[in-house]
């Protein structure tokens, strides 16, 4: 399983705005895998998963829930 952050103008400003991630992930994982990757490796709660394939490729904008900033978890990865 890979989640490739997304570090784009769009993507900082769902940050901001909606306390949403954007990731890049496997064609074939679910919604309910990703969350699992997503809560065990950063050590939060997700409130709700939206996916998006185009171009062959999948993308997975993940909000969080509003005690976990999604911020902290981008300054993690270093996209800010």
């Amino acid at each position: 399983m890979t989640l490739k952050p997304i570090n784009s103008e769009k993507a900082v400003k769902m940050i901001d705005i909606d306390n949403t991630l954007f990731f890049e992930t496997d064609r074939k994982q679910r919604k309910e895998e990703i969350k699992k990757e997503i809560e065990k490796t950063f050590n939060v709660k997700v409130e709700k998963i939206r996916t998006l394939i185009r171009m062959n490729k999948k993308y997975a904008y993940v909000k969080l829930k509003k005690e976990n900033p999604a911020i902290d978890v981008a300054t993690k990865l270093g996209m800010i």
